[in-house]
């Protein structure tokens, strides 16, 4: 494990008007208060893996309610909530009152939008969990993994994972009804990411109970656990898993192979589904927080490849490489320099990379979060179809450290010039930072401390990669151009996930295109392309998140001049929590604001 130095963290507010002014503004309103926390619990009761991830042990005993009726009953209640929202702020209220409820006003009003436009008939796909949030919920083929995200510490947190099993069949049975509807409508995922799944069910059925993933935690047992009841547990669990789990699977397999996949289009893009336009538009809005088209996506997408190209060239001289930029892509992709021969050297070195870069930090950054992180492998069954690395936050009491998951699968096909770039966007200064400081965070309500705005997030974390030089850890050329290689792998996403979805680009087309600007290997592009397929519209939040945040910052350069504290703006941007890219924008417009004033001695 990787630990950070710990230190007091500190919450100031980004308001644009004087203190005078402050004084006199509206005071928090308590009514409100208890709405949005009332809300919350609302919420996180109906989102109970969920709720477990982030360390609420509450409603350990369920999953997710994803019946048609239960969807129904969360639909009257946001509109509800709306509705009780609007005569609360019809008063004057406090800039940070005014604030929660513009966030939670856009958040209800796009999960009713969502239920209008019919996400829900698209609950699976061949990655397993989906990008939403507080309704994210595991999917069927990596369900057994929740267990590696929980405490198991008393008797009661087994007889609760005993229930979650016993209660799986109706689990994949809404799952499955969910897809049915999909199927009338004629929204199914293409089949060739559906032709993946199969097989990843099977690695669940196809062996004993005891080696399953639903199993883990009967192979370990704390002291909390009496001797007496052990053996109890692991035989019920094995028996659960055998009677219940791996036949409710073996069900759902039968469905996917006869009927689901059956129905999935050839080709790809949400284009070819009856509403198409109206989904991958909902979904452009909700993950980039923007109201960009399609079309300028596609256009910003193409000027920043072009942009990346001359940048790269630069840097390729810098190397002494003589040939071509293919040629350069090529010889990065292939010279046996560049990759490890086994997982555990992989391992080992994105560890020492870990510890290169976490006392580097307070060089750009004032506040730390108190929160470590580890380095650990991808789980094995999962690898072949991740891509190269990804977060797990921790849970929010602490009981459970932050992970940063690298895939050593093949290693032969993972580059080292990427790995600064990977560890800087997935643990330090990227999202183990953002969400735990976020998570830490006093004086705002839970649902901002465990909040995930898609385009801050992930922009956050492509422009932690963008640091670097400034903290001093790339060594060579190849490093920079590692992080050249990653902005270009998300001024890419820009193209060909629009291309796509918008504009019935094939999927050989879009490999074709990303192996045509990057030196990324061919499997990490093909499961790269295969993700955008399956989330349309996701992948559009990185590089437009990344471009927004440097924006701010060379603003606030601009502005300050020699004044410019970059430790105090990352404070600025971070400790707030997860926003909106407008709401973020308006808030540092007015931290630039507040410093300008502070410096003249004027309020």
């Amino acid at each position: 494990m990787v630990l950070r130095t710990c230190v007091a963290l500190l919450l100031v507010p980004f308001l644009s008007r004087p203190a005078a002014a402050q004084s006199k503004a509206a005071r928090p309103s308590s009514t409100l208060a208890s709405l949005i926390a009332e809300d919350w619990e609302w919420h996180l009761s109906r989102s109970p893996t969920y709720a477990s991830v982030i360390g609420d042990r509450r409603w350990n005993d369920r999953w997710d309610d994803l019946s048609i009726d239960a969807l129904a009953v969360e639909h009257r209640h946001d509109v509800a909530f709306l509705e009780k929202l609007d005569k609360l702020t019809k008063s004057k209220l406090s800039a940070e009152d005014a604030l929660n409820a513009d966030l939670l006003r856009r958040q209800h009003k796009a999960w009713i939008e969502g239920d209008a436009v019919g996400t829900y008939v698209l609950p699976f796909s061949h990655l397993g969990y989906l990008p939403e949030g507080i309704k994210q919920f595991p999917g069927l083929q990596n369900a057994g993994q929740l267990a590696e995200q929980l405490r198991f510490e008393t008797l009661d947190d087994y007889r609760d994972w005993l229930a979650r099993l016993d209660s799986f069949p109706t689990y994949v049975e809404q799952t499955t009804a969910r897809m049915r509807e999909g199927i009338a409508r004629k929204v199914v995922h293409p089949k060739v990411i559906l032709d993946r799944v199969p097989a990843q069910l099977d690695s669940q059925i196809n062996v004993a109970p005891t080696a399953t993933l639903f199993y883990r935690p009967f192979t370990r047992f704390p002291p909390g656990v009496p001797e007496a009841e052990r053996q109890k547990l692991a035989d019920t669990g094995a028996r659960l898993i055998r009677d219940r789990v791996q036949p409710a699977l073996k069900g759902f397999r039968a469905f996917l192979v006869d009927s689901y996949i059956p129905a999935a289009p050839a080709q790809v893009g949400a284009w070819q589904w009856p509403n198409g336009e109206a989904l991958y538009a909902h979904w452009i809005r909700v993950y980039t927080t923007t109201s960009m088209t399609a079309d300028q996506v596609h256009a910003l997408g193409l000027s920043e490849v072009a942009r990346l190209r001359g940048e790269m060239e630069k840097v390729k001289a810098q190397t002494g490489f003589t040939g071509t930029m293919p040629e350069f892509f090529q010889h990065l992709r292939t010279d046996p320099r560049y990759f490890y021969k086994t997982p555990e050297e992989l391992l080992l070195h994105y560890r020492a990379i870990a510890k290169r870069v976490d006392p580097a930090l307070v060089k750009l950054f004032r506040t730390l979060p108190r929160a470590p992180y580890g380095v650990e492998p991808t789980p094995a069954a999962m690898a072949p179809d991740a891509t190269t690395g990804f977060y797990y936050g921790g849970a929010a009491d602490g009981s459970r450290a932050g992970a940063f998951w690298v895939n050593l699968y093949r290693p032969e096909t993972r580059p080292r010039w990427e790995m600064v770039p990977l560890t800087l966007h997935e643990a330090v200064p990227g999202h183990h930072m953002q969400g735990a400081l976020s998570a830490e965070a006093e004086g705002i309500p839970q649902f901002r401390r465990h909040g995930m705005e898609i385009a801050y997030t992930e922009g956050w974390g492509v422009y932690s990669e963008t640091l670097g030089d400034e903290l001093g850890v790339f060594d060579d050329a190849y490093d920079r151009f590692g992080q050249l290689t990653f902005e270009m792998w998300r001024a890419v996403r820009l193209v060909v996930d629009t291309g796509m979805h918008a504009k019935h680009w094939t999927r050989a087309q879009a490999i074709s295109y990303f192996l045509e600007n990057s030196p990324r290997p061919e499997l990490d592009v093909t499961n790269e392309v295969d993700r955008y397929i399956a989330y349309p519209g996701q992948a559009l939040a990185y590089k437009i998140g990344q471009l927004k945040i440097r924006e701010l910052r060379t603003r606030a350069e601009q502005a300050l001049g020699p004044r410019f504290d970059v430790r105090a703006f990352h404070d600025a941007v971070l400790l707030p929590g997860s926003l909106p890219l407008d709401v973020l924008e308006t808030r540092i417009d007015g931290w630039i604001a507040e410093q300008k004033k502070s410096a003249t001695g004027t309020h």
